[in-house]
């Protein structure tokens, strides 16, 4: 049985400790929100928060969270960050097809959190392991833009 604080709380799992945590949100919990793109860390579509990191949950083994915290896009809405880039996706229209968006929500949240006033490079660099197949990229940075101004 492994014990994961997710938004903030506790669930119990009983699945191999090598079980990826992107399948455990998905599969075991029914949240859905994080998104299956890759399977190899590479698109972000699963990106998630661990401890306020953004990290790949579809490598990411439940054997190796130990006690920190899990945000999903679920949660992400309840931190300042996290509800600022919501709103500015939402006033700026930022989504086209959505699938991507989840785990560009969650980067973004993420480089708020670490940087609240981040430049064109910074927003590159923390955007960058995040591929969106509509090619929104121009409406996801001036989202960043814009929550960071507000």
């Amino acid at each position: 049985m492994t014990d994961l604080t997710i938004n903030g709380s506790r669930s119990s799992v009983l699945v191999p400790d090598e079980t990826p945590l992107l399948w455990v949100l998905r599969d075991v919990l029914g949240m859905t929100g994080t998104k299956f793109g890759c399977g190899i860390a590479q698109c972000g579509a699963c990106t998630v928060h661990l401890d306020g990191e953004a990290v790949r949950s579809c490598q990411l083994a439940i054997g190796d969270i130990g006690d920190r915290p899990i945000t999903t896009i679920e949660g992400v809405g309840e931190t300042a960050e996290g509800a600022k880039i919501q709103k500015a996706w939402l006033d700026l229209e930022v989504i086209q097809c959505g699938y991507c968006q989840p785990g560009q929500i969650m980067s973004a949240a993420a480089l708020l959190a670490a940087n609240p006033n981040p430049d064109d490079a910074d927003i590159d660099a923390a955007m960058a392991g995040n591929l969106c197949r509509c090619g929104t990229y121009v409406r996801i940075r001036e989202g960043i833009k814009h929550a960071a101004r507000s």
